[in-house]
């Protein structure tokens, strides 16, 4: 009866012109820095307090207050002309101690490593090295063994194969990696722009994506061999990730710009000869260099939606397309109403934006899904609220 009557008074007030407010999603700003630590960032509960704090380069962040704490000195970093030694950072137990360990992937060719959290004792972090050469742009910390099954680390190895990286039953060791490709493989080179893990044909299976195809998982990701299948997928771009956007059943594959302008989905159609082939659809032709993308539903309205921005000077004040306009973070809510995909742009910040990689987390616990990034910028937390929207 209250269901029914609940109906019947939004019918009325919807007749009348007066609709009850709405709920609309908004954003706490809290800058934890405006130094230029890193242009990648994670979270984990770093002192196991049961709050998640931020890290960030050599830095890590406690919650609440983001108290900074050292992980080893601190190095200065020259936004208008240089790098940092961090374009990502994930976390993880590395060594099964029960303290989340720093994975770090510098500049595109170079080493990545690991230091490992000191726990009660404090002090520096200890380093150790994973691989040698990490390449391309877009470095992955992802579930590619399936679901219930630890992360793992995606990227080509020695500028010449594409692979992922596990490890060692020795902590100290490097990471055993997982050849997945033939030698100068599609998107194993030092500065490739496209990476992606997703399960693109449907099979269960996680695969390895890039922008000329994708790398299909066989049934053991261990042994291989990995069959690359051709795809045309876009332009160079950041994250590379897979969702059925319209609901067909068919995954499809959603990108951004790295260093031009555009986001894009890829609709998935089978093609006359049972085969598959992507039509490219734009989402967005406004926003300059948004080099990392990562998808989540923000809205909590059951439909996953975009969250993206721009990497602020991502080679200076003079490179690039726009390079000194705002540098805005955002979210695209997606609709699949009367069955047309659409897609708006809903701004968090526009002088921050994101950097090489970042991460949506519920990092208050409160339930709703929060922003923290880390770029030429600085590091920020953007902690979603809940308003009405007054009509």
């Amino acid at each position: 009866m209250l269901k029914n009557a609940l109906a019947m008074a939004c019918l009325l007030a919807a007749s009348s012109g007066f609709m009850p407010p709405q709920r609309t999603v908004s954003f706490r700003r809290a800058v934890l820095d405006t130094e230029f630590r890193s242009e990648g960032v994670a979270v984990a509960d770093v002192n196991r307090d049961g709050r998640l704090d931020v890290i960030a380069g050599d830095l890590w962040y406690a919650a609440p207050d983001w108290t900074p704490h050292e992980i080893a000195p601190p190095k200065k970093y020259d936004a208008a002309a240089g790098y940092s030694e961090c374009f990502a950072t994930f976390a993880a137990d590395i060594n099964g101690d029960g303290w989340p360990d720093q994975i770090r992937i510098g500049m595109p060719g170079g080493p990545a490593d690991w230091r490992e959290n000191p726990g009660k004792k404090g002090g520096v972090w200890k380093r150790h090295q994973i691989c040698a050469s990490a390449c391309n742009e877009t470095p992955l910390f992802e579930r590619l063994l399936g679901s219930g099954k630890p992360p793992v680390l995606v990227f080509p190895k020695d500028q010449t194969y594409m692979a992922w990286h596990e490890p060692d039953k020795d902590p100290g060791r490097e990471f055993i990696a997982h050849i997945v490709s033939e030698p100068k493989a599609p998107g194993a080179q030092q500065f490739s722009h496209g990476l992606g893990v997703g399960d693109v044909d449907g099979d269960g299976r996680q695969d390895i994506l890039t922008t000329e195809g994708y790398y299909r998982a066989p049934s053991d990701p261990r042994s291989g061999p990995w069959t690359f299948v051709p795809a045309r997928l876009g332009q160079p771009c950041a994250n590379m990730v897979v969702y059925d956007v319209n609901r067909d059943g068919l995954p499809d594959v959603i990108t951004s710009s790295a260093h031009g302008i555009g986001i894009w989905w890829f609709e998935q159609r089978r093609s006359a000869n049972g085969g598959a082939e992507f039509v490219e659809h734009l989402i967005d032709d406004s926003v300059s260099q948004t080099h990392a993308l990562i998808l989540a539903d923000i809205d909590r309205d059951g439909t996953m939606d975009i969250v993206t921005g721009k990497r602020f000077w991502a080679h200076g004040p003079s490179g690039d397309i726009d390079p000194n306009a705002a540098a805005l973070l955002c979210w695209y809510r997606l609709s699949r109403e009367g069955g047309k995909v659409t897609w708006s742009r809903r701004i968090v910040d526009d002088d921050s934006g994101v950097g090489t990689q970042f991460q949506v987390a519920d990092i208050n616990k409160d339930g709703l899904l929060d922003i923290v990034t880390a770029n030429k910028k600085g590091v920020f937390v953007f902690q979603q609220e809940r308003t009405r929207a007054h009509q």
